[in-house]
């Protein structure tokens, strides 16, 4: 009886776990590929030299992501 009522919640723990990583893992690949297209470091241009519209850039990104994980998340 106690089995059968935590269940689901174990299930959905597990999703929420797998698409936590599947998004960490998206957000680090993006990352990834954005360092590797652009000519210049961006960590030094954001945090050296303040670079507000590269940090806009970044965070759209993210954003982004986000939002594609909590789409596939939802279903």
């Amino acid at each position: 009886m106690f089995l059968a009522l935590m269940l689901p919640l174990v299930e959905a723990m597990l999703n929420v776990a797998l698409f936590s990583l599947i998004g960490i893992v998206l957000f680090s690949l993006a990352f990834f590929i954005m360092g590797k297209v652009t000519p210049f470091s961006i960590r030094k241009e954001i945090e050296e030299d303040q670079n507000v519209a590269l940090a806009v850039v970044i965070a759209s990104v993210v954003v982004g992501i986000a939002m594609i994980v909590v789409a596939a998340m939802s279903g």
